[in-house]
């Protein structure tokens, strides 16, 4: 005979196993929907103009776990015609789960033999009204160092932290999502900590205003996408290529 014990055992495991099923992930968002980010990205934005540079920290090859991590990335150095340089990482992940998630660079940075020095929330006023929630970030090496200015989308969150990330996951889980994740990373090599960031700054208010409503809600998701200006002022939108 089963007793009163194993009857709230048995209910209770029943009770767990219905809501696993219940957030557990059915249905796949994709805000590129199947589009190239390489064609996405213009290779002028306003006054600044892609060249070639071997000089970036991106993602590992073909055989590492950034592989299983990102299905597109874009690496890119721009100049201006004061001289100034900016490097733009976007890497774009088709699927954010508890096994594949996006590395945010203060993962990623000592990876590569950098020291993190600082790390710290910043808004980003891109347009009118519009902010976006990030990070400023400094990152040092024997040779070298970057001021670096990110930010990630889950599905239409904007996590300015780790548990932040992983709540916006959580979330998203909870109404059977499977979301896309993308990483924006714009920095500068420069000695001049403030000056890099307000650089870092400029170039991802221009790279928004020069992308086409589709690209633009990629990176920021879809409420901060609506209603973009035709360009934020002084920046004139530039057509991708393809």
């Amino acid at each position: 005979m089963i007793g009163r014990r194993e009857l709230l055992i048995g209910a209770t495991c029943v009770a767990t196993a219905g809501t696993a099923y219940a957030i557990k992930p059915r249905e796949r968002v994709s805000m590129l929907n199947g589009q190239k980010l390489e064609a996405m990205i213009p290779h002028q934005i306003g006054a600044w103009k892609s060249v070639p540079s071997d000089a970036l920290v991106v993602p590992e090859g073909d055989d590492s776990l950034a592989a299983k991590l990102y299905s597109q990335t874009v690496a890119r150095l721009y100049v201006n015609p004061n001289g100034q340089a900016v490097m733009l990482l976007i890497a774009y992940g088709d699927t954010q789960s508890d096994q594949l998630q996006l590395h945010r660079p203060e993962v990623c940075y000592p990876a590569f033999g950098f020291n993190v020095s600082e790390s710290k929330p910043v808004k980003i006023e891109f347009a009118l009204g519009k902010v976006i929630t990030g990070r400023d970030m400094t990152a040092s090496s024997s040779d070298r160092i970057e001021h670096v200015t990110y930010w990630t989308r889950i599905g239409e969150a904007l996590p300015s932290s780790g548990s932040e990330q992983r709540a916006a996951k959580f979330q998203a889980a909870l109404e059977g999502k499977i979301p896309d994740g993308v990483l924006v990373r714009v920095s500068s090599a420069k000695r001049d900590e403030l000056n890099s960031h307000t650089i870092n700054h400029e170039f991802a208010r221009a790279l928004l205003g020069a992308l086409s409503p589709n690209a633009r809600r990629a990176l920021v998701g879809t409420a901060l996408a609506r209603g973009f200006p035709a360009a934020v002022p002084g920046t004139a939108p530039v057509k991708a290529d393809g």
